[in-house]
């Protein structure tokens, strides 16, 4: 053998002895993955903490000196490092922005920033996170549209973004969320007609836009959606459009709630929906008579 091919094999091998040693002694000290580290800096460069319940994030490795909110997977994946698993700042007074880099901590599964101080916009970024099941942003002063980017989320089971200033219109792409059971958007500022398309959402439970600046027509296709409870879209402005007829096909409903709708025309008949307990039509323009049918023998509120 040459002894280039020989000095060849001897780095090769080498190299290799030093990757292994790298990542063992990763697995060895249990640390963040430094992407992650460097995320969980900025993140908190772009918050303002009064209460300084971040204090201890200037300390130590954020899993194994346990940050605050940061929760991380029990076992270390196939890479060797630690991963931040969920985000949990809920109730903290912070206030500042939400930060790009939220976008880096790509094996999250939860991020809850409820009920804080947030405003600006939620960034696109956010959407890069394809392992999320829960995006709490409730009870903030978030404003600007809803990014595209938030409707690919493959596990996404509840948005909630409601009692924010979210402005512009619902994006189109939400209809790709189908393992999402529960959509909550309501006591925002978001406009225009509510797309269609969302009547292809599989799993979805919980429809709350109630209280925002909605127009157009309530989506007749709605009542295709397999799974749904509830309904609740009170104090929008549909232009003076109908209630489907198909509505009275939604067979697993619970609560229909579309008061102040500025909606005409006459009532579908609701006694083909056998579980229905609340119904308030009430603050609009519907005529004709009420359906002849029996309600529902759940009926609680009308």
């Amino acid at each position: 053998m040459y002894p280039s091919t020989v000095w060849t094999y001897a780095w090769v091998f080498g190299m290799f002895l030093c990757w292994s040693s790298l990542r063992a002694g990763a697995q060895d000290l249990g640390i963040t993955h430094p992407a992650e580290v460097t995320a969980l800096r900025a993140i908190k460069r772009s918050l303002v903490d009064p209460n300084k319940n971040l204090s201890n994030w200037n300390r130590g490795d954020p899993c194994t000196a346990n940050w605050t909110g940061v929760l991380c997977y029990n076992t270390i994946l196939d890479d060797g490092y630690h991963h931040v698993q969920e985000l949990q700042l809920l109730n903290m007074n912070l206030s500042g922005s939400l930060s790009p880099e939220l976008g880096r901590l790509s094996y999250m599964k939860i991020l809850d920033f409820m009920w804080n101080n947030m405003s600006g916009s939620i960034p696109k970024e956010i959407g890069n996170i394809t392992t999320l099941e829960l995006l709490l942003l409730n009870g903030n002063k978030l404003s600007g549209p809803l990014p595209e980017e938030l409707g690919y989320f493959p596990k996404l089971d509840r948005i909630q973004i409601d009692q924010n200033q979210i402005s512009g219109p619902l994006p189109k792409s939400f209809a790709n969320l189908n393992k999402t059971k529960h959509f909550h958007m309501n006591n925002n500022s978001i406009s225009g007609q509510i797309p269609p398309e969302l009547s292809k959402l599989p799993s979805l439970v919980h429809f709350l836009l109630d209280n925002n600046n909605l127009s157009g027509y309530l989506p007749p296709e709605f009542s295709e959606l397999p799974n749904l409870l509830i309904l609740q879209v009170d104090n929008n402005n549909f232009n003076g459009t109908t209630i489907p007829d198909t509505y009275s096909n939604m067979s697993k409903l619970l609560k229909l709630s579309l008061r102040n709708c500025n909606l005409q025309g006459p009532i579908p008949d609701l006694s083909r929906i056998p579980n229905l307990g609340y119904v308030d039509l009430s603050s609009n323009q519907l005529n004709g008579s009420l359906p002849l049918g029996k309600l529902s023998d759940q009926i609680t509120t009308m």
